[in-house]
This record gives C-alpha cells, sequence and structure tokens, in this order.
C-alpha cells in the first residue's frame, strides 16, 4: 500500500514557454491538462491547500505556459496550457498547443495524466484525443469530473457511472472520480491516486538503480 503523501508543502519552480525551459527531465512527473476553464488551477491549490499556489481565473485559456511545481525533490505537479478554447489569437493557440503537445510526447518523466473535465460537459473531442493518446503511451490516467457540487447527489452519481462505463472504450489504465474544488469531493482519491503513481515511480526507479 502507498504511502500518503502530503502535498501541502508544494511550491512553485517555473512556468515555462516550452519543454527545453523546463527543470532537468528526471523524476517523476504528474501532469494536469485538460479544456480551458475545466478547473486545473482550483484543482491544483485544493490538492496543496493553498489558495494562491495556481493561478485562477474567470478568463478562459490564461494558462498559456507550462507551470511547475514541486511536491518535493524529484516530485513534480504539472499545470500544462488549456485546449480548446477559441477566444485567442490563433497564433497564440498553436504556440501553447505546440508546447502541450511536446511535453506529453517527450518528457520521461512524466509518468501519470489528470485530465479534467466539467461533470456536465465530459467527454469533448479533444478529451477524447488526448485519453486515446495516454493510453496508447501506456500513462495511467486520472479523470476529474470538475465541478461535481453542480450536480445534486443522485445526478452525480449517475453521471459518474456512466462516465466510468464510458471511460472503458480507452482501455489502459484509466479511472473516473468526481470532484469538486469547492466541496472537497473526491479529494481524498485524487490524494491516493497521486500518492501511488508518485510513490511507484520513485520504488521503480531505485529497483532500476540496484
Amino acid at each position: 500500500m502507498s504511502v500518503s503523501i502530503n502535498f501541502q508543502p508544494t511550491s512553485f519552480v517555473t512556468s515555462a514557454a516550452d519543454i527545453r525551459q523546463l527543470p532537468a527531465d528526471e523524476g517523476v512527473e504528474i501532469a494536469f491538462a485538460g479544456r480551458s476553464n475545466a478547473g486545473k488551477s482550483s484543482a491544483l491549490n485544493t490538492l496543496t491547500r493553498q489558495k494562491s499556489l495556481a493561478r485562477t481565473s474567470k478568463t478562459p485559456g490564461r494558462t498559456q505556459l507550462i507551470n511547475v511545481f514541486e511536491v518535493a525533490p524529484g516530485q513534480r505537479l504539472i499545470d500544462l496550457p488549456g485546449y480548446g478554447y477559441a477566444k485567442v489569437p490563433l497564433a497564440v493557440k498553436e504556440k501553447w498547443q505546440r508546447a502541450l503537445s511536446e511535453y506529453l510526447q517527450k518528457r520521461q518523466s512524466l509518468k501519470g495524466l489528470v485530465v479534467l473535465m466539467d461533470i456536465r460537459h465530459p467527454y469533448r473531442d479533444v478529451d477524447q484525443e488526448l485519453l486515446h493518446w495516454a493510453t496508447a503511451s501506456a500513462i495511467p490516467v486520472l479523470i476529474l469530473l470538475t465541478k461535481a457540487d453542480k450536480l445534486k447527489p443522485g445526478a452525480r452519481k449517475n453521471t459518474l457511472l456512466k462516465a466510468r462505463e464510458a471511460a472503458l472504450v480507452f482501455g489502459g489504465d484509466v479511472h473516473v472520480e468526481a470532484f469538486s474544488s469547492l466541496t472537497k469531493i473526491g479529494l481524498a482519491q485524487v490524494e491516493a491516486h497521486l500518492s501511488r503513481w508518485l510513490n511507484d515511480a520513485v520504488d521503480e526507479s531505485d529497483d532500476a538503480g540496484e
């Protein structure tokens, strides 16, 4: 059983326009990805019990850089640029989509992907493309259905069950949880998943070094 990790000491390290500006590609990284305004920054703040670790904005599409946070030495959380928001200049959108794609394809320390989707609008086309890519690349995925407090308990449970059934089509290691930054629904499950990924990756690294 994985030891639960304390995410509260997490600190901001840097913002990068592309992977060449990131810290050395070693250790373990878990990336947070999702459509613009899906709640990535809010989820990171909730996970770390910090109100403003990751900057939140009511303006979708604000996160245009790869933001790096360190949980502990060799353990990082990555806030990736949001995707799927139309109201930004095309050149800007293409630039940050390139950064997102490059990170996902080339970053060797990426050991897990958290995909955030609004519980009221799950599995948009770009979400599905990302999920298919992740499972084809053997990267474990945790889907968070964010803003779960927007649904009543019965509807929330029903949506979660349907989303779990829909996730089967992607194959691979994919788990789905309902999540709310406001009411902390699903927070314990997120902590357990991320702790396991970070611990397992560290264990694998130790084994390889022996």
